[in-house]
């Protein structure tokens, strides 16, 4: 057996997994698929008594009348509940081994999606969640090995708040660029998914240096300028990214939105781990040549995905020729009136 391979099979030992980093990763991918599927329902609920889309953004009437929508608010709550599992899964094992379980959401949010709306996944979508879902796990199964935490320096730390403020900036001017214009669905879905990744490793920072300031007898220095630098680059990400993930909800099926929240999300994350952290630095060659094809492959279903959902194409450009395509009972059906009524007591 090569030496690489042997290693590995020295590792494969159950004291070696981080077992509660990815059970509490996994519950928390269950809570993210509810909440989704209830932020989803409210913000359609919003947009439909309100008389006006949000493709271009949530207005701030519109933001304001989804904090009185039970469904939204539940849906919040169930996702702020999977943040903390999720941050909390960080304390146990490596960002790069429990970010991407965050895939499992995507199966179990488009088998509710499919239920509630009625509308089947065709056979090139249920594909691309496939593809999704493989590619992560075999991400995750091989980082679960391989990765390792390690102290993280000042100068790294700068490193990602920098490339963090690039982002914002772009973002933010690409937003202002877009507010005149109608954007494709899926811009909102990518932004989120890249803020939110740096979320997750701004998060693993802070607990980190929590964990090292504890361990010290809660002495401080300078160098926690940059850990307060975090919170706040930390605080701006994430509520810019919960307002991208409600305007994705105008425009997008919930599915697509949990996806990528769940594949760029992560591969941002990982990506930051990787190449600004050094957490895969002792990776045999082989594992980084099957981290880049899973990702690939991940990113893939991502497109195919946003490219052939049902639901997605209804609200595209290709909305005319997919209805040419599909039979009829697999397009979304307009709201009935007694649908109407019960959405005006949600």
């Amino acid at each position: 057996m090569p030496p690489d391979f042997q290693d590995l099979a020295d590792q494969l030992t159950l004291d070696n997994i981080p077992v509660v980093g990815i059970g509490l990763a996994l519950i928390a991918a269950v809570l993210l698929a509810l909440g989704t599927q209830f932020q989803h329902r409210g913000v359609a609920l919003v947009e439909a008594s309100s008389g006006s889309e949000a493709k271009t953004g949530l207005s701030f009437t519109q933001l304001r009348s989804l904090l009185a929508r039970p469904s939204w608010v539940a849906g919040t709550l169930l996702l702020g509940l999977a943040v903390v599992l999720q941050l909390t899964s960080l304390g146990f094992a490596p960002l790069i081994v429990v970010q991407p379980l965050g895939a499992v959401a995507l199966v179990i949010t488009a088998i509710v999606n499919s239920r509630v709306t009625r509308v089947p996944l065709d056979r090139i979508s249920i594909r691309a969640i496939v593809i999704c879902v493989v590619g992560v796990g075999a991400f995750v199964t091989i980082a679960a090995f391989v990765a390792q935490s390690h102290p993280i320096t000042a100068r790294q730390l700068v490193t990602v708040l920098i490339i963090l403020a690039v982002v914002l900036a772009a973002f933010v001017t690409l937003f202002i660029i877009m507010r005149n214009r109608k954007p494709r669905p899926i811009f909102y879905v990518i932004a989120a998914g890249v803020l939110f990744g740096f979320v997750v490793t701004l998060a693993k920072v802070v607990i980190d240096r929590l964990k090292t300031v504890a361990f010290t007898d809660f002495e401080f220095d300078s160098s926690d300028i940059l850990t307060i630098l975090c919170l706040v680059g930390l605080a701006t990400a994430a509520l810019l990214g919960m307002y991208f993930v409600q305007t994705a909800h105008s425009s997008n099926p919930p599915d697509l939105v949990v996806a990528g929240l769940t594949v760029i999300d992560p591969l941002v994350a990982v990506s930051i781990g990787v190449i600004v952290l050094g957490e895969a630095a002792g990776a045999p060659w082989w594992a980084i040549i099957a981290f880049g094809l899973a990702a690939a492959a991940a990113i893939w279903g991502v497109i195919s995905l946003s490219r052939h959902h049902p639901q997605a194409l209804a609200n595209t450009a290709f909305a005319d020729a997919a209805e040419e395509k599909l039979p009829q009972d697999l397009l979304p059906k307009a709201d009935s009136p007694t649908d109407k009524e019960h959405s005006h007591r949600d």
